[in-house]
This record gives structure tokens, sequence and C-alpha cells, in this order.
């Protein structure tokens, strides 16, 4: 079931029914390279939670899209979120889910940059209740997708050379299955066919030190079908992971 496209009636019965639990693809929308969609971080989450439902019953929110981006701005198309605005977005969210009894909130995060900030948001939407010795009626999860059960081996086994950290073989593989009509994106010739590696600092920094916008990757390895491959193992592990936090 997708959030958005239910009703309200059907979100009280499900509640009523004892599922309170709600996966909420969070990434972030800045560029990914001469092959990558700006939308990639965003994406492959929403990507797997998507197809993941399609098999299994799941309640899935829209995504949060915006996360923290603000190294990649130096490039066209780039969007970003102040911590602050981000932490005061995800309290938001996460207090009127709760209000309607969804009190499991996995947060399936596709953006590495996202993580501080999202636990930092965690932690806020759980003082109000530390502070006045109540035991807060609902709890957070954050997984990145890559970092699922036996997911990151899986990744690297299929792109042994060239996966890299950003603009990944990977995640450039999961938006074409996701979005097929881009992948003549992968035929570009790119130079260097690996790109360089190295810290990430501000925005102009890091359009100095990675001029198209990849760190040490070859996303021209990426497939639909290989993307394919990656989703179906995602559905799994993530079923496997969600079961375990909605027991704890």
């Amino acid at each position: 079931m997708h959030l958005s496209t239910a009703t309200w009636q059907e979100i009280e019965a499900r509640v009523k029914s004892g599922k309170t639990s709600i996966i909420i693809p969070i990434g972030s929308h800045e560029q990914h390279g001469p092959t990558g969609l700006i939308g990639t971080d965003a994406l492959c989450p929403e990507i797997i939670a998507k197809a993941c439902e399609a098999q299994n019953d799941v309640l899935i929110a829209p995504t949060f899209s915006v996360g923290m981006a603000q190294h990649h701005i130096g490039f066209p198309g780039s969007i970003t979120l102040r911590p602050t605005t981000m932490i005061a977005a995800m309290v938001d969210w996460t207090n009127c889910l709760a209000k309607a009894g969804l009190t499991r909130l996995y947060w399936l995060n596709g953006h590495g940059g996202n993580v501080a900030t999202i636990n930092a948001a965690f932690s806020e939407s759980y003082v109000p209740y530390s502070m006045e010795s109540k035991l807060c009626p609902f709890a957070h999860k954050i997984s990145n997708w890559w970092d699922l059960p036996e997911i990151n081996k899986f990744c690297y086994d299929m792109y042994p050379i060239g996966h890299g950290s950003h603009g990944t073989a990977s995640e450039v593989a999961v938006t074409y299955w996701g979005y097929p009509e881009r992948a003549v994106l992968g035929q570009m010739v790119l130079d260097p066919k690996i790109a360089p590696d190295g810290p990430i600092r501000d925005a102009v920094d890091y359009r100095k030190r990675f001029p198209d916008g990849r760190i040490g990757s070859d996303p021209t390895q990426a497939t639909i079908e290989q993307g394919g491959q990656i989703v179906a193992k995602c559905i799994t592990a993530l079923m496997q992971d969600l079961a375990i936090f909605e027991q704890s």
C-alpha cells in the first residue's frame, strides 16, 4: 500500500489491525556524474521500496527526496537543505505519522551525506518525551539500502573494479532498472574511465577535485539487468531488516 494513494479510512483500518510500520524512502537531489540521474539517491530507495511493496504487505510513504547535498551545488540541478531545515521537516513528518498510529518509522536511506542529520532528527523527535520522563510512542530506524544484509558485498562482487563511492555502478544500475529509457546514458565514454578518489568538502572544492561529479567510479558498467538483480536482492534483505525492527 502507498500512503499517497490510500484513503484515510484504509490507513485507520490498517493501524487498527496492528500494522503500525511504514517505510519512508529518503535521499537527496544531487548530481551523479554524466551517466547518473540527479535524483539517484532518492530514486534508489524509492525504487526498492516500491518493488518490495509490489510483493509484500507493507506501507510506503512519499519519498523524502531532498536532503543534505551542499557539496554538490556547484553542479546545476542539485538542491540541498540546511541541516536545521531537514531536521525540522523530519520531526514534522514523524509527529504526523505517529499521530495516525504509524509508530514504527523505517527510513530507507539512499544518501550517505544524510546519515548525521537523520540521526540528529531522531534525537530531536525523542527529546520532548525524554524531558518529560514519558515513554515515546514511536521508534525510528535508518537503513542505508546498500547496507542491508549482504547487499554491499553483492554489489562489490558485481563490480570489483570501479564501483566507487559516488555515481557508483550499483546505484546507477538500480535507476536504469527503474527508468530503463535512461540507460542509454551508459553508452557515454568517460574520461577518465574510473574517476579519482578524494575527500568531500565544500562545493567549490568538490567541483575542482571531481570535475564530472563522480568519485572513484566507472558507472558505464551499469546495466538494466544488473539493476534488477540488485533490487531483487534488496527486497529480501529489506523484509528481513524490517521484521527485526518491528519486533524490537
